[in-house]
């Protein structure tokens, strides 16, 4: 009884932050949403028992994670309105329709992969040595297209970080910098 009712606790909880993340237009808000659904991801892998997973959650994603996005929102200038270009529609069909298949092969290579055993048997082994035998064992494709999709986010962020602004407020001397915040001011209250 006590774990649904955390269950769907946390699963609100984590649906709200995730939905904050999407909706707000404030990318400060945003950020501490993302951390704060990550951090309740981790109750999850805690009522399932696998407590290092849960650790390893909040250390890794929420922790580094965010502090990578943190560092990364501090490049960009969240000030200025975003101007989306509509691209070609067939390649965002296209790459939604290969990311979907991406997430279908990572969840579905365990199911297919049942025969898979480790050849060292884990009696009596930890907790963390448990995961590493699954996990580069049973779990050892989805692992590694994980990965490959995180060097795919990691160099579409390097990109955009490199993308040259309009302006560059480290080039700009004091004045031009208030002159420009006064105009901002002006076109903000009108």
């Amino acid at each position: 009884m006590f774990e649904a009712i955390a269950f769907y606790l946390f699963a609100f909880l984590t649906i709200s932050m995730f939905y904050i993340t999407v909706t707000t237009s404030q990318a400060l808000h945003a950020l501490t949403a993302l951390a704060a659904g990550m951090i309740f991801i981790s109750a999850f892998f805690f009522i399932l028992g696998a407590d290092f997973l849960g650790a390893i959650q909040i250390i890794v994603y929420t922790g580094a994670v965010m502090a990578l996005y943190a560092f990364g929102m501090m490049f960009f200038d969240t000030t200025r309105d975003v101007k989306e270009k509509k691209g070609n529609k067939f390649i965002v069909v296209g790459m939604a329709t290969l990311a979907a298949i991406l997430v279908v092969a990572i969840f579905s290579a365990p199911i297919v992969s049942n025969n898979i055993v480790a050849l060292y048997p884990s009696v009596g082994a930890g907790n963390t040595q448990e995961v590493g035998m699954v996990l580069f064992t049973k779990y050892l494709i989805p692992f590694e297209v994980a990965a490959v999709m995180l060097l795919v986010a990691m160099v579409a962020g390097i990109v955009l970080a490199g993308k040259k602004m309009d302006l560059s407020l480290t080039l700009m001397d004091a004045d031009e910098i208030r002159k420009m915040n006064e105009e901002k001011n002006k076109k903000v209250l009108s």
